[in-house]
C-alpha cells in the first residue's frame, strides 16, 4: 500500500503512540527485563483513541509510514494489530533484531533517508529524546503525551536499544 504520488509523508510510532503498552509494562520491571514476552505481548494492546484519530485524519493528507523500534522478528504481529484496529495502510520500519543503538539514533537515521525524496511531514511520537532529535534535525514533531510515561519503557529506548 505504498503511495508514490508525491504526497508528504506523516510518520507515526507505535508503542504509546496509536498502542497502549501499559498492560506489558511489567515485563520491564523484572531483572533482567524480560523483552521477549514484552513484544510478545503486543497484539494485546488497546488501541491509544487520540493516536489512531490523528493518523486516520491525516491519511486524507499524507501517505502514512510507522516507524518503531520493535524488532523486526515482531513485524507479523505488528501489522496484524494496525489491520485489526483500522489504522491506515503504510510502509512499516522497524529495528533490526540485533540493532540495540538509542531510538532517537535508529529513527533519525529512517526520518533522514524517507526526507531525501519525499517531505516528511511531521512525526508523532512519545519519546522526548526522538522528538528533541527530530526537532533539531528540522522535522516538525508531535509530541503523544496521551499515555503515562514509563521510566523503564524510556530506559529501554535510550540504555539497551530495546524498542
Amino acid at each position: 500500500m505504498t503511495d508514490t504520488s508525491g504526497r508528504p509523508i506523516a510518520v507515526f510510532d507505535l508503542d504509546n503512540t496509536l498502542a497502549d503498552t501499559a498492560h506489558r509494562q511489567h515485563f520491564l520491571h523484572r531483572r533482567p527485563r524480560d523483552w521477549d514476552a514484552f513484544f510478545a505481548a503486543a497484539p494485546a494492546d488497546p488501541p491509544i483513541a487520540e493516536g489512531v484519530a490523528l493518523a486516520a485524519e491525516t491519511a486524507r493528507a499524507c501517505e502514512i509510514v510507522y516507524l518503531t523500534g520493535r524488532p523486526e522478528r515482531y513485524r507479523r504481529d505488528t501489522l496484524e494489530w494496525l489491520a485489526a484496529h483500522g489504522l491506515p495502510g503504510g510502509r512499516v520500519h522497524m529495528r533490526g533484531d540485533a540493532d540495540r543503538r538509542p531510538a532517537r539514533f535508529t529513527k533519525l537515521a529512517v526520518l533522514r533517508r524517507l526526507a531525501r525524496d519525499r517531505e516528511v511531514r511531521f512525526l508523532v511520537d512519545d519519546d522526548e529524546l526522538v522528538c528533541d532529535d527530530a526537532e533539531r534535525a528540522g522535522f516538525t514533531v508531535v509530541r503523544a503525551r496521551w499515555t503515562a510515561g514509563s521510566a523503564a519503557l524510556r530506559d529501554g529506548q535510550e540504555r539497551e536499544g530495546r524498542t
